[in-house]
């Protein structure tokens, strides 16, 4: 065997000359894949300017030197490509997406915390939003939440200053205009924290609305995130 089983890393053979470029040529592949990063899970044609020690995840009908590598991580060591397995349950951070992501046999998916053995799964996200406020009684994030999720909580940051005849605001739907928040601050670097007191299933797309309170709004610049969770469904 030249190569061990799960990362394709290069093994010494018995007399081998130049030893030092099979064990550095190990090395530099465990550092890339230890605490795996991947760039992006959506490319197939390799970056122009890649940096030494970059990994990508390489996606469907890939092209130049990664044709023929699709599903692979394609490691950018020494500077050309190496390609390595991907494995059922590895888990990596993806940075064009800011988040974690796991691979349930055929793609990475964001936030999977649980799968079962047909690929039933359960994710955990968070979907982040800089919200411009417009003049008027509420400015709405429009279809913030995601459908066909279980929604945990709302946290936001004010950006800029919230300006208007307003004394406050509330953070809500339709039908519960505060049920995130009432009384917030306006300040620019002020926060809030709006918990759901049970964890709450929207259907269908929705939107955030933030209602002013004592007032209308005129300008400002909000940072919204929604907490929550998705279920991907077991495979036929």
């Amino acid at each position: 065997m030249s190569d061990t089983t799960r990362f394709s890393l290069p093994l010494l053979q018995a007399a081998q000359a130049q030893k030092h470029v099979t064990v550095n040529e190990a090395l530099t592949r465990l550092d890339g894949l230890m605490q795996l990063r991947l760039q992006s899970v959506t490319l197939n044609t390799p970056p122009l300017t890649p940096q030494e020690g970059d990994a990508y995840a390489v996606s469907n009908s890939a092209v130049n030197e990664w044709a023929g590598q699709e599903g692979d991580i394609a490691l950018y060591v020494s500077g050309g490509w190496v390609f390595v397995p991907v494995t059922l349950g590895m888990r990596a951070y993806i940075a064009d997406q800011n988040g974690w992501a796991g691979f349930d046999g055929t793609s990475w998916q964001m936030g999977l915390q649980s799968l079962s053995v047909n690929g039933a799964g359960m994710q955990i996200l968070v979907k982040e939003i800089d919200h411009t406020i417009v003049a008027g009684t509420t400015s709405a994030a429009t279809l913030a939440f995601p459908g066909q999720a279980v929604v945990y909580g709302v946290t936001g940051r004010v950006l800029s200053d919230i300006t208007g005849t307003l004394t406050g605001y509330s953070v809500g739907v339709s039908g519960s205009s505060n049920r995130y928040g009432a009384g917030l601050s306006l300040s620019s670097g002020s926060w809030m924290r709006g918990l759901t007191g049970t964890p709450l299933t929207y259907y269908s797309d929705e939107d955030l609305i933030l209602t002013a309170e004592g007032g209308d709004f005129a300008a400002g610049d909000i940072r919204l995130a929604i907490h929550y969770a998705q279920f991907s469904l077991p495979t036929a």
